[in-house]
C-alpha cells in the first residue's frame, strides 16, 4: 500500500500524519510550538524554532509509523498545510530578518486605519477580496519596513524574501532550491489579485514593497520539490501539495461542490463556503478567497472569520472556573431547558465577520437571580452556532447560493450540543466526518492527486468512513433564541 506524509503546521503545534490509500490515519504525532505574546498585541514565533518543531514532529511520526510495521519506502509524497497569514522575511542565504509575524498580531492597526481612510481602500478590497485588517499579512510587512532600518534596506535592495509558512518550510526543507507558494496562501497576503490569479504590481507599489521578492505561484496540488527532511528519510520524497489550513480542511471534508461549506471550530472559527469557479464579492463583511486549486481547476470561496469560538469556553474554564474540563459543558448545557434569556457576546478580541467591529468588547446580558452557571455555559456554547448562522446568512446573500450542508471539524465539533444546535439553527444537515485532522487530510488528498495515489476527486468523495450526519430535529426554540442573540449584538454595538 502507498502512503502520504501530511504536515499540518499550525499556530500552537505541528501535527504530522501518515495516511493510507483509503484516507485513514495510520501514524501521528503532535509537537507543541511556542508563541511569543508581547505588549500592544504583538505576536511572533521564532522561524528557526518552527523548522525544528516540524522536524521533531516528522521524526516522531515516522517512528510511530515504523513501530507499527510501516515501511518509509512506501511513502510516495508529502503534503503541507499551514497556519495562514503568518509570514517570515529572510535574506538570500535563508537567514530570517525578523521573527515570524503571526496572523493574530495587531501591530499594524494604525496602518490599517490609515488605508481605510485613503483613496486606495476600495481598490485594495476589490482586487484582493479581503478587508483591510491586521489579520492579513500585507500591512504587517509594511509595518516592519517602516520600523526597522535593516529590513527597509533589505527590501529596497531586493535582498528580502517574503513567504508565508508554507513557503518558509518549503525553502528550508529543499535547501533553498524551491521558492513557491500556492494560490490559497497567496490570497491571504493583500498582494494577490483574485481575478488574474497573480501577484499585483500596483498593490505592491501602493504598499511600498515593489522590490520585495515573492515566491512563484502554483496550484495547491503541484510539484513543489523534494526533501529528505534533513536526513530523517533515507531518500527524498516529493512535496506535491501546499495549502492554507482552513482551505485544506475544506478539501479534506469534501467541499467539492458549490454550496458546501465547512466550519473549523477551534480557538476561533473559519467558515468557508465553496461558491464555484468565479470569485464573488461581499457586501456583508465576508472576504473572497481561493477555496482550493488543482492543475485542472480553481474553486473560489467566501470566508467568514469568527474571532472567538473555543477561546470563549477556555475563558469560562480558566478565568471563571465554571468547570474543570470542556467535555463537561455538553452535559451542563443540556441540564437547562434553554439559556434563560442569558446571552454571551464573545467579543474578547473584537467581533469578526460579518460585523468586523474590532473595538467591540465582550458582554453578558440577561442575567437574573434565577441564572445559574449552566445558563452561562449554555449561552457560551450557543454563541458559536449563532455566530456561524450570522456568517452563513451573509454568505447566502452575497453569493446567491443556498447552503447545501455544513461540514464541521475542530475540537468543539466533538460537542454534540453545539453540532445539533447548529443543524436546528441552520435547518440544514451538519456533517462531522469523524477525522480530527482534516487539514492534514486535505493536504494529503491534494498531494495524493498529484502523485497518483488518488485518481480523482470523485474517488476522494467516497473515502470518508466515519461520517456522522446531524439532521434538524424540529426544535423551534432556536429561532426565538437567535432573535435574542441579534438583539444582544445590537444592544452593545
Amino acid at each position: 500500500m502507498n502512503y502520504i506524509l501530511a504536515i499540518d503546521q499550525g499556530t500552537s503545534s505541528t501535527k504530522t500524519v501518515v495516511f493510507d490509500e483509503e484516507g485513514r490515519a495510520v501514524a501521528k504525532s503532535v509537537e507543541p510550538l511556542h508563541t511569543i505574546y508581547m505588549e500592544n498585541g504583538f505576536v511572533e514565533q521564532d522561524p528557526e524554532e518552527i523548522i525544528q518543531n516540524v522536524l521533531a514532529s516528522v521524526a516522531k511520526c515516522l517512528h510511530d509509523f515504523k513501530s507499527r510495521g510501516g515501511g518509509v519506502e512506501y511513502i510516495k509524497a508529502c503534503g503541507i498545510s499551514n497556519q495562514r497569514e503568518t509570514f517570515v522575511l529572510w535574506d538570500k542565504n535563508g537567514k530570517p530578518l525578523h521573527n515570524a509575524v503571526v496572523w493574530q498580531c495587531k501591530r499594524s492597526i494604525e496602518i490599517c486605519e490609515g488605508w481605510l481612510k485613503s483613496d486606495y481602500a476600495t481598490l485594495i478590497t476589490s482586487k484582493t477580496g479581503l478587508v483591510i485588517d491586521p489579520y492579513f499579512s500585507g500591512t504587517k510587512v509594511q509595518w516592519l519596513v517602516e520600523n526597522s532600518e535593516s529590513i527597509k534596506s533589505a527590501v529596497n535592495s531586493g535582498n528580502a524574501y517574503f513567504g508565508t509558512i508554507d513557503t518558509w518550510l518549503l525553502f528550508r526543507l529543499t535547501n533553498g532550491e524551491s521558492y513557491f507558494t500556492d494560490l490559497t496562501n497567496a490570497s491571504r497576503t493583500l498582494f494577490f489579485d483574485l481575478q488574474s490569479l497573480a501577484w499585483d504590481d500596483e498593490l505592491l507599489q501602493i504598499f511600498g514593497l515593489s522590490s520585495l521578492n515573492l515566491p512563484t505561484l502554483m496550484r495547491s496540488s503541484a510539484s513543489f520539490g523534494k526533501t529528505d527532511f534533513m536526513g530523517l528519510l533515507p531518500s527524498t520524497v516529493a512535496i506535491t501539495s501546499l495549502i492554507g489550513d482552513s482551505h485544506a480542511a475544506a478539501f479534506g471534508e469534501g467541499c467539492f461542490e458549490t454550496g458546501n461549506a465547512k466550519a473549523t471550530l477551534g480557538t476561533g472559527c473559519s467558515v468557508l463556503m465553496n461558491i464555484g469557479v468565479n470569485p464573488g464579492k461581499s457586501g456583508n463583511g465576508m472576504v473572497s478567497t481561493i477555496c482550493w486549486s488543482t492543475e485542472e481547476k480553481v474553486e473560489f470561496a467566501l470566508e467568514g472569520v469568527i474571532v472567538s469560538c473555543g477561546a470563549t469556553i477556555e475563558w469560562l474554564r480558566n478565568e471563571l472556573g465554571l468547570f474543570a474540563s470542556s467535555q463537561e459543558t455538553q452535559e451542563m448545557a443540556d441540564a437547562v431547558a434553554d439559556n434563560g434569556g442569558v446571552y454571551l457576546v464573545p467579543a474578547f478580541s473584537g467581533l469578526g465577520a460579518p460585523h468586523w467591529n474590532m473595538n467591540r468588547k465582550a458582554s453578558i446580558s440577561g442575567l437574573t437571580f434565577g441564572s445559574g452557571k449552566n445558563h452561562l455555559v449554555r449561552a457560551a456554547l450557543e454563541s458559536i452556532p449563532f455566530q456561524i448562522r450570522d456568517v452563513i446568512d451573509a454568505m447566502e446573500s452575497d453569493a446567491g447560493i443556498p447552503l447545501r450542508q455544513l461540514m464541521v471539524d475542530g475540537g468543539i465539533s466533538e460537542n454534540q450540543f453545539v453540532v445539533q444546535y447548529l443543524a436546528d439553527l441552520l435547518q440544514k444537515p451538519v456533517v462531522n466526518i469523524g477525522q480530527p485532522d482534516v487539514s492534514a487530510l486535505g493536504a494529503a488528498y491534494l498531494a495524493g492527486l498529484k502523485s497518483g495515489v488518488y485518481k480523482s476527486i470523485e474517488q476522494l468523495s467516497k473515502l470518508n468512513h466515519n461520517k456522522k450526519i446531524f439532521q434538524p430535529s424540529g426544535n423551534t426554540g432556536v429561532a426565538t433564541a437567535y432573535e435574542g442573540w441579534k438583539q444582544a449584538i445590537l444592544n452593545h454595538s
